[in-house]
């Protein structure tokens, strides 16, 4: 994310939370909750804020502040979804966009 802005908070959480699901073809019923952390660089929004406006009414969301870590990832949103599934672990697409691939080279998406 290039700027600390509601707006493109917002339009990232969107376009992360809408990969996740169209890559893992996932029905938002069967998501029990949401976790998000953000790098302490973020704060002109909630980052769970974002998947409300998104019409993401009926899932619990959380929100957590990662450490200030020099060697960290500026201006990084993570989320992680619990999700009811029986879809095995290793068919997961877990998605990396933008400066956050660096957080895992191994994987490709």
């Amino acid at each position: 994310m290039e700027r600390n802005e509601r707006e493109e908070i917002f339009a990232n959480v969107a376009e992360l939370l809408a990969l996740i699901v169209e890559e893992n073809k996932i029905d938002i019923e069967d998501i029990g909750a949401v976790i998000f952390s953000s790098t302490p660089d973020i704060n002109a929004a909630f980052p769970a804020a974002g998947a409300r406006a998104m019409g993401w009414s009926e899932v619990p969301l959380f929100g957590t502040l990662e450490i200030d870590n020099p060697e960290g990832v500026a201006r990084c949103i993570r989320v992680l979804i619990l999700w009811n599934t029986e879809v095995p672990q290793k068919e997961i697409k877990h998605l990396y966009l933008k400066g956050a691939s660096v957080l895992r080279q191994d994987l490709k998406n």
